[in-house]
């Protein structure tokens, strides 16, 4: 007899679901002297000839003024001594939350390769030449999508916002230049610590931390 909730059903039981690490070891005497640059180096494993899928995806997590967290996926742009950076909508639900708590963590989830990396640290707005050097290499239907999208705003149907995309395809066809929409900017973030783990046999983890990096 099964102690699961009869309410869940019949199907997979994910206490019995594991995986045995077997991947090398982290070793303090192999990390580069400074975070970004040993990120630099596991970035560009995760992204040879496939090994994780979107490699550049990345768990956002914030929270409000009162501590209530609230965590998505967004796509890392840039990285470099001074931080990762990601693009959004300054409406939505993160970024209004990074203006009344710039404290910020991201999640690198390298689940192929048995690797995370973990930061934490604070946010700043990007300037607005970086943020317009970015939104002009973006293919021409995202800028036409940074303008239709009012991210984490209820919108009446998915009808209006294909309306809504229609028509400014319509002002600004294949080939015109789409202004850089006011409401729409980068976040980088400047890391406090930055954690590399590396998963390994029976559990016994590796877990590696650069700390005070600011």
């Amino acid at each position: 007899m099964s102690d699961r909730d009869p309410l869940l059903g019949p199907g997979p039981d994910p206490a019995s679901m594991r995986k045995q690490y077997r991947a090398d070891g982290l070793d303090a005497s192999g990390l580069a002297g400074h975070p970004m640059e040993q990120f630099g180096r596991w970035f560009a494993q995760a992204a040879a000839e496939g090994a994780v899928y979107e490699p550049n995806a990345m768990v956002v997590s914030t929270a409000d003024a009162e501590g209530r967290p609230s965590s998505r996926t967004v796509l890392l742009k840039q990285f470099d001594e001074r931080g990762f950076v990601f693009f959004t909508n300054y409406g939505s639900r993160k970024a209004r939350e990074l203006a009344e708590n710039a404290h910020v963590a991201l999640l690198f989830p390298w689940h192929p390769v048995a690797r995370q990396v973990v930061v934490t640290g604070t946010a700043v707005r990007t300037g607005r030449d970086e943020t317009a050097a970015y939104f002009r290499t973006r293919p021409h239907g995202s800028q036409l999508g940074a303008w239709a999208s009012a991210q984490s705003s209820v919108v009446a149907s998915r009808a209006e916002l294909e309306a809504s995309y229609a028509e400014l395809a319509a002002r600004y066809p294949e080939g015109e230049k789409v202004p850089v929409p006011p409401h729409w900017g980068g976040f980088r973030v400047v890391p406090d610590a930055v954690e590399f783990w590396q998963g390994r046999e029976n559990r016994l983890h590796d877990r590696l931390r650069y700390v005070d990096v600011g």
